[in-house]
Formats: structure tokens, C-alpha cells, sequence
């Protein structure tokens, strides 16, 4: 998933790092531009051939980071079969492969969605799992199954638990290409470029302070900066154990309508705000308690919502 928004990020993060990114990645979603700079090799997750000759090229790949897979949720719930087959599915293959290739540490790129209509709204790694849409129950499954396979397979495996990443690499090396963008930050910057400046915010009737959503919204970058401690601290991680879920936010609860308050000042102007019944598999929200990856990543996010949302809209002009 090396040619994605998410991990082509990581791969700039990991490079300026000292570490050297190898990217496998279908380009069914991914963008090819994104994979130019790298060694980049053009397959699926669960092809056996392909993993073989990025080992026997390369030598020892010392870690795996799994950001492959379908991500919208109320997609999923339309095209369900698809989810679980490419998410599901050709991870059981995938995991098998690296275990058969000799790669045994991996990376997984989990969701806060795992969490679900969670009771508590500030979330921990001990809340238990309650996926709420197809999505997230693919990504539930799957820390389930990197679990079981890293105990039955003498492997390593870390689950970060993203909440909402938003903006772009600030050297505008990546950035979100999505047409039609679906989530908070992408609609609100295509709502702005529009002639009426309509937005929806839907779901306003959540238990929530104002109604709307709770969500936890962090810099795309600060995602990145986890992925490579977690390469560079798994072996001490799980120095007793063979797998953990790790929360990466911000630790801070922002509401859709706070969060479009914040947008509008960012660009000097108000939009024309418009409300509607919730989608699909949309959930109240919650926010990250990352004690965890502060005391074990000794990672904290730095980046501001005000430095996502510019850094979003710098890559919207130049994409």
C-alpha cells in the first residue's frame, strides 16, 4: 500500500528516517506517480511470487508495514463481499507468505473504527472491539488474525489504531488524490473551492456536546513519524509478547461542527452549512487515549488541526 496517501507518507517518513522503503502495491487505488522515488513492486498483497522476488532482489527485509486494503466505510456496507475478500481474505494469504519468505515483523495499519459505538468516548487499548460497519469489522478481524498467526508462527506484530489522519507530507512529497473525497477535511476543502460553498455535516443528532460527530483528527505526518518508531522499537515492544494495538491520535475530541469552525477561520470565510440524517455505518465517534504509544513509541503528535488543514489545502493547488 506504498502508493496510497497514508504510505507514501510513511515511505518519505521512514526515508528521511535513514531507512529504505520497498513499496508492493497494486495500483488498483494507489496513485504510480507516488511510487516513483522508491523501489516499488507492482502486485497483490497475497501473490507468493511477487514476495519472493522482492526478498531475493533486496536481501533481508527487516519489517513489514501493511497499509494494502479498501477503506470507505460507507462503501462497505454496499460492496461487502469486496471488503472482505480483499481485506480479509488476502490477508490471511499475505500474512502466510511473509511467514513462508522469513519476514516475521509486521506493521498493521488498524482504524479507531474498531471501537465502534463504544460507550466511552475517550478510548483506550482496553475498550473492547464493537465494529460498527463492515470496515471496521475487516479491521477487527484482522488484528485477530495477526495475533493468532504471530503466536502460532513465532512472528512480531504491532496494530496502530489511526484515528482520522488529515493533511499532507508539509514537503507536499504526497497528499491525499482522492476525486471524490468522502472524509471531513477533503469535503470541506472541495465544498470551499465550490461556487456555492454548500457542506452537510451528516448525523447531528449524536450524543455528543453539539450533536455531531466526535472525532479524533491527526496530521498525516504524525501518523508517519509512528509507523517508523514502531519499525524502529518492535523488538522491544514485544520483548515478552508477539503482538499489541497501539491508539495514534492526537488525544483530543474535536465535533464535525467544531472542526468546520476551525476550517472556516483557516480560509477566512464561512461556508453555507447544510445538515442531514447520518450514512450508513457512521457511528458517534471517539478520541484516542495514547499513553501507550507515548510510553512505549515515546511518540506524541505535534502538528496543530490548523497545520493539517493548511497543508491540505497547499497540496490541493499544486496535486
Amino acid at each position: 500500500g506504498g502508493a496510497g496517501y497514508i504510505g507514501n507518507t510513511v515511505c518519505a517518513a521512514l526515508t528521511d528516517a535513514g531507512h529504505t522503503p520497498i513499496i508492493l502495491d497494486s495500483l488498483i487505488t494507489g496513485e504510480q506517480k507516488f511510487a516513483e522515488n522508491y523501489k516499488f513492486y507492482r502486485g497483490d498483497i497475497d501473490d507468493l511470487a511477487v514476495l519472493n522476488r522482492i526478498v531475493v532482489e533486496n536481501g533481508f527485509v527487516d519489517c513489514t508495514i501493511h497499509l494494502a486494503g479498501l477503506i470507505f466505510v460507507p462503501e462497505s456496507a454496499e460492496i461487502t463481499y469486496e471488503y472482505y475478500r480483499e481485506n480479509v481474505g488476502k490477508t490471511i494469504q499475505f500474512l502466510y507468505n511473509l511467514n513462508q519468505v522469513g519476514c516475521k515483523k509486521i506493521i498493521f495499519s488498524s482504524s479507531a473504527s474498531v471501537y465502534g459505538n463504544s460507550k466511552i468516548q475517550n478510548v483506550d487499548e482496553n475498550v473492547l472491539p464493537n465494529p460498527g460497519s463492515p470496515y471496521a469489522r475487516t479491521k477487527a478481524m484482522i488484528e485477530n488474525i495477526i495475533k493468532d498467526y504471530c503466536s502460532c508462527y513465532n512472528m512480531k506484530g504491532i496494530a496502530l489504531r489511526y484515528f482520522n489522519p488529515i493533511g499532507a507530507d508539509p514537503k507536499m512529497r504526497s497528499g491525499s488524490y482522492v476525486k471524490n473525497p468522502s472524509h471531513l477535511l477533503g469535503s470541506l476543502v472541495k465544498s470551499h473551492k465550490s461556487v456555492d460553498k454548500k457542506f452537510t455535516i451528516t448525523g447531528v443528532d449524536w450524543n455528543t456536546r453539539d450533536g455531531s460527530g466526535i472525532r479524533d483528527y491527526i496530521h498525516v505526518w504524525d501518523l508517519a513519524q509512528a509507523h517508523v518508531k514502531a519499525v524502529e522499537k518492535i523488538d522491544d515492544i514485544l520483548n515478552d509478547g508477539c503482538f499489541m494495538p497501539i491508539n495514534v491520535g492526537r488525544g483530543e475530541g474535536i465535533t464535525v461542527k467544531e472542526f468546520v469552525t476551525i476550517f472556516e477561520n483557516v480560509v477566512g470565510e464561512k461556508l453555507n452549512i447544510q445538515y442531514d440524517v447520518a450514512r450508513p455505518g457512521d457511528v458517534a465517534g471517539a478520541y484516542a487515549v495514547c499513553d501507550r504509544a507515548e510510553k512505549l513509541l515515546e511518540w506524541k503528535a505535534k502538528l496543530t488541526l490548523e497545520d493539517a488543514i493548511k497543508d491540505a489545502l497547499k497540496w490541493e493547488e499544486i496535486k
